[in-house]
C-alpha cells in the first residue's frame, strides 16, 4: 500500500481528516526550513506539500511569493530542494511527502529525469500548478513510469471535462480548491458552495479529495471536512507565521529571528488546525 492510501486508512479508521501544512523548501534557509518541517509533523501533520522555489510562481499570492524569494536570495536551488527532501525522507519515512513546482523545472531537466530524481529523493507526489489537465499527458506518463503520483488541480468553478480529467489522471490525492484565484489568506475559503465544490469533483471518482486556498483557521479545516474533503491544506498562513519572525527582506537575505519562538508557534497552530480534523465516531 503506497503512503496516501496507507495515511488515509489510517485517517478514515481513527475518524480523522487529514491535515496538510504547505512549506516552503528552503525558507529562508535550508536548514532553518527543515527544523520547521520537524516541528510541524511532531505537531501532527499528516502528510507535507514542500515548494521548490522559483522565481516566477503564478498560481501563488504574496505570501507565498515572497516565502520563494526568500529561499532564492539564500541560494535555493533544485539540488539543494532533492537534498532537502532525502534529509526528510530518511527522518520520516512514513510520512507522505507531496511537491508543488512549476513547469520549468520539468521543461528544462526532461519529464523523465525529472521525476526519476524526485522519486530517488522520496516524493510521493508532484502538482505542478501551471500544468493544466489538458496538457498533462506527458507529466502523467513519466510520473508514472518513475512512481510517483501525479497530482492536478480541481477548480471551484471547472467545466465537467476538466473535472472528469482531473479525477482520472490524479493519484494519491486531487486538489480541489475551494474558491477562485491565487493562494492566500487575504481571500478566505468561503463556505459558500463549498459542499458542491466537493461533490462536482468525487461523483467523477478518483482518489480523495484535499481542499485548499484560503484555508486558515480550525473552522476552515473542519468546513472542508463536513463538505466531504478527506482533508485540508494550509500554505499561506503557515508562511505567514514564518514570514513574521523573518529578519531581512528581499533582496538581503533573510535569516529566523528567534527559532523556539516560531517553532512554538507554528507547533501550536498546526496542532489545533490538526485537532478540527477530527470528527469523532
Amino acid at each position: 500500500m503506497d503512503r496516501y492510501a496507507a495515511l488515509f486508512s489510517r485517517l478514515s479508521t481513527s475518524h480523522e481528516g487529514a491535515f496538510v501544512p504547505f512549506i516552503m523548501l528552503g525558507d529562508p534557509g535550508p536548514e532553518e526550513s527543515l527544523e520547521i518541517i520537524r516541528t510541524v509533523i511532531a505537531a501532527g501533520a499528516d502528510a507535507l506539500e514542500l515548494g521548490v522555489p522559483f522565481s516566477d510562481p503564478v498560481a501563488d499570492g504574496p505570501t507565498i511569493q515572497k516565502s520563494h524569494l526568500r529561499a532564492l536570495d539564500n541560494g535555493a536551488t533544485v539540488a539543494g530542494s532533492i537534498a532537502l527532501i532525502t534529509q526528510v525522507r530518511a527522518e520520516f519515512p512514513d510520512i507522505p511527502i507531496g511537491l508543488l513546482i512549476y513547469g520549468n523545472v520539468p521543461f528544462s531537466q526532461g519529464l523523465d529525469n525529472f521525476y526519476r530524481e524526485f522519486a530517488a529523493a522520496g516524493a510521493d507526489s508532484v502538482l505542478i500548478p501551471d500544468v493544466p489537465v489538458r496538457e498533462g499527458a506527458p507529466f502523467v506518463a513519466a510520473a508514472q513510469k518513475a512512481g510517483i503520483a501525479p497530482i492536478f488541480i480541481a477548480p471551484a468553478q471547472a467545466l465537467e471535462t476538466t473535472l472528469a480529467g482531473v479525477a482520472k489522471a490524479s493519484e494519491g490525492y486531487i486538489y480541489a480548491i475551494s474558491r477562485d484565484g491565487v493562494t492566500g489568506t487575504e481571500k478566505e475559503s468561503s463556505t459558500v458552495g463549498l459542499r458542491d465544490v466537493v461533490a462536482n469533483i468525487t461523483r467523477f471518482g478518483g482518489a480523495p479529495v484535499l481542499l485548499g486556498f484560503g484555508i486558515s483557521t480550525p473552522q476552515h479545516v473542519a468546513n472542508a471536512i463536513a463538505a466531504g474533503a478527506r482533508g485540508a491544506i494550509t500554505g499561506s498562513a503557515i508562511t505567514k507565521i514564518i514570514e513574521s519572525h523573518c529578519a531581512g527582506n528581499h533582496p538581503e537575505p533573510a535569516h529566523i529571528g528567534n527559532m523556539d519562538e516560531l517553532k512554538r508557534e507554528l507547533y501550536d497552530f498546526v496542532s489545533v488546525m490538526k485537532s478540527a480534523t477530527i470528527l469523532g465516531e
